[in-house]
């Protein structure tokens, strides 16, 4: 039965994108929501985690616990999924090695 998912994806290869637009429509830049069986997901997932490189990627699809939905997250990010107490919350961690924020100023 199909199930409404939505990846976000964030300087991943052009050719992901294509293989994600045959199955999801890009609503926005990189946010792509389609309605796919669990199998067809998974697939697409197992894509998506092949290609990611440096570029980013978050799978949001239906799940059978308090939230109803489930993450998977794929590539270099600040933000990471927690479980908590059966929750899912999402954890900031710092700055990877030699970036610097865009608010910041040099002494």
């Amino acid at each position: 039965m199909p199930s409404l998912i939505v990846v976000a994806t964030t300087a991943v290869p052009d050719h992901l994108r294509g293989a994600l637009s045959r199955w999801a429509t890009e609503v926005v830049p990189g946010i792509f929501v389609g309605s796919v069986s669990a199998r067809v997901r998974d697939e697409l997932w197992d894509q998506v985690t092949a290609v990611v490189g440096d570029g980013q990627a978050v799978l949001v699809h239906p799940a059978a616990n308090e939230q109803g939905y489930a993450l998977r997250t794929a590539g270099t990010r600040r933000r990471v999924p927690v479980d908590f107490d059966g929750l899912t919350l999402i954890k900031l961690t710092g700055l990877p090695e030699g970036t610097i924020a865009k608010n910041s100023q040099s002494p």
